[in-house]
């Protein structure tokens, strides 16, 4: 995978807006993974390689905040998914490219960052695996905030669905690479 010594600028956006269905309405975000909270695992990684980290969250704001810049929220109170988080931090990121990660990945490395910042240009940048799109672990130019808000007022919720229309370039990972592994179930938190 490529890698660069020295990301560009770039905002990032921790997801962690979901109403935490397979955690039986749990905040994954804040759940614990070996001794700290998810949440923690990937400010450590995405922190020192960035100065606008945005953390989408609809609720435990108080909690979050500790680990972001500043916090955003859907601006509808029925969870429309990652990619209304995706909508909002794209409304208030500060550089040219929003890299977006779940909060339940608490894996992920800054080669992975680097590699998908590495082929970032003029269109987006998903990660991919075993021939699937993975829509969470992507860079989006911030230019493509009006097509966004043109799909969004149209009914587009899928974020896959909007980033392929954008003709994404792909950062292909080996198809188990632990770094994409969602912790989004009880029984993968042990």
């Amino acid at each position: 995978m490529p890698a660069t010594a020295t990301p560009q600028p770039f905002s990032a956006v921790l997801l962690a807006g979901g109403r935490g269905q397979r955690m039986g309405g749990l905040d994954k975000g804040l759940l614990h993974w070996q001794t700290r909270p998810m949440i923690a695992w990937l400010h450590e990684v995405v922190r020192p390689l960035t100065d606008d980290l945005i953390i989408s969250c609809n609720r435990n704001q108080e909690a979050y905040a500790a680990y972001a810049d500043r916090l955003v929220g859907d601006d509808s109170t029925d969870y429309p998914g990652p990619l209304a988080g995706i909508r909002a931090a794209l409304q208030v990121a500060r550089h040219p490219l929003l890299l977006v990660l779940p909060c339940d990945a608490p894996r992920i490395d800054r080669r992975l960052i680097e590699s998908l910042l590495a082929l970032a240009e003029d269109r987006p940048v998903m990660a991919q695996r075993d021939g699937y799109w993975e829509p969470l672990f992507a860079v989006i130019p911030r230019r493509l905030l009006p097509s966004l808000e043109e799909a969004w007022q149209a009914g587009e919720r899928s974020t896959q669905r909007w980033l392929r229309a954008h003709h994404p370039a792909a950062l292909v990972c080996e198809p188990d690479d632990p770094r994409l592994s969602n912790l989004n179930s009880p029984d993968l938190l042990g």
